[in-house]
C-alpha cells in the first residue's frame, strides 16, 4: 500500500495548457497554483466522510471520462437543448459524485483562477479516492466498454486507446470498489443461454444470493451489489473473486478466456504489491489519453 499511495501521489497529469509533446508533468502547477493538489484532497475526503461509495464513483467517473475522446472532463458537462452530453449517455446514467468536482473546482477557482483545468482536477480526485480506500456526446458513451463484453471486444476497446492487455487487466482491478446495478449483471443470473439459466462460470451460491438481491420483479430503484464483499478498501480481492466466480459482470469473468489475461488474473490474486504497481502504471498511461485544452470556470460548462 506504501508503494501504490507513493507513486499515485505522482501521478502524471494531463495539463490543459501544455501541448501534447509535452502533456505531462508532475509539478505544473506548483508555481500558478501551490495548494490545487491539498485542496481537491480536503474536497474528496469531506465528501467520502459523508458518503462512502464516493471514492469508486470518483475512480470510475475518471475511466468513463478518458475512455471518450481522452482525459478531458467533458463527462462533468451538462445537456443543452437538444445537444445530449456524455453524463446523460446509457453507460454513464448511474454515475455520481459529481457534486465533489464542483465543489473543488469553486474552491480551486477562488484560490487561483483561470488555472487549474476540470480535467485535473478529476484526475487529482481519482487519484486521491484510491489514496483514501487504502466534445462532450451521449452517443459516444457506447464506445465505453461494456460489463457484457467478452475478451475480444475488451482487448479492441483497449487497444483502440493505446492500452494493453496489461492495462485491462490491470484497469479491470478497479472493480475491487464500488457498487453495480441489477441491470449490469441481470443477464447472467436469468436466461443467460437457451442452456442456461445462469451463467455457468458463476459460483451457484453467489448466483443465488444475487438473485435474492435481483428478482425478476424489482421495484427497487437502487437494487443491486457490491463489487465485492471489501467494496470500500482497494486491494486485490477482486481477481481472487474471479477465481471463484464470484465476480459480477461477463467482462470480469472474460479475463479467464484468455491465457496472458488470465496469467495476470492469478498473478493479482495472489501478490497485493504485483496489482498495485501495475495499476499506478496503467492509471499514469490512461490519464495521459489528451482530450482537449480547455480551461473551463464551470467544469459543468464550455466556456
Amino acid at each position: 500500500m506504501a508503494l501504490l499511495i507513493a507513486v499515485l501521489t505522482l501521478v502524471l497529469l494531463v495539463s490543459a495548457s501544455t501541448s501534447p509533446a509535452i502533456a505531462l508533468s508532475l509539478n505544473h502547477y506548483e508555481k500558478t497554483c501551490p495548494d490545487v493538489e491539498s485542496i481537491v484532497a480536503k474536497a474528496v475526503e469531506r465528501a467520502t466522510m459523508k458518503d462512502k461509495t464516493v471514492p469508486a464513483a470518483l475512480l470510475r467517473m475518471h475511466f468513463h471520462d478518458c475512455f471518450i475522446r481522452g482525459c478531458d472532463a467533458s463527462v462533468l458537462l451538462y445537456s443543452k437543448g437538444n445537444n445530449k452530453a456524455e453524463k446523460d449517455g446509457p453507460a454513464n446514467l448511474s454515475l455520481h459524485g459529481f457534486y465533489v468536482i464542483e465543489n473543488a473546482k469553486k474552491e480551486v477557482e477562488a484560490a487561483c483562477p483561470g488555472v487549474v483545468s476540470c480535467a485535473d482536477i478529476l484526475a487529482f480526485a481519482a487519484r486521491d479516492a484510491v489514496v483514501l480506500t487504502v466534445t462532450s456526446k451521449a452517443s459516444e458513451t457506447i464506445q465505453l466498454p461494456a460489463p457484457t463484453f467478452n475478451i475480444s471486444q475488451l482487448q479492441q476497446s483497449f487497444s483502440q486507446r493505446g492500452l494493453s492487455m496489461d492495462d485491462l487487466v490491470a484497469l479491470s482491478g478497479g472493480h475491487t470498489i464500488g457498487f453495480s446495478h441489477c441491470s449490469s449483471f441481470q443477464n447472467r443470473i436469468r436466461n443467460f443461454n437457451a442452456t442456461h439459466d445462469i451463467d455457468p462460470t458463476m459460483h451457484p451460491s453467489f448466483a443465488a444470493s444475487l438473485r435474492n438481491v435481483c428478482p425478476i420483479k424489482n421495484k427497487a430503484k437502487n437494487a443491486g451489489a457490491t463489487m465485492d464483499p471489501s467494496s470500500t478498501a482497494f486491494d486485490n480481492t477482486y481477481f481472487k473473486l474471479i477465481l471463484q466466480g464470484k465476480t459480477l459482470f461477463s467482462s470480469d469473468q472474460a479475463l479467464l478466456t484468455n491465457p496472458k489475461t488470465k496469467g495476470l488474473v492469478y498473478k493479482f490474486g495472489s501478490s497485493k504489491q504485483s496489482f498495485e504497481k501495475a495499476f499506478v502504471n496503467s492509471m499514469i498511461k490512461m490519464s495521459s489519453l489528451n482530450g482537449g485544452q480547455e480551461i473551463r470556470k464551470d467544469c459543468r460548462v464550455v466556456n
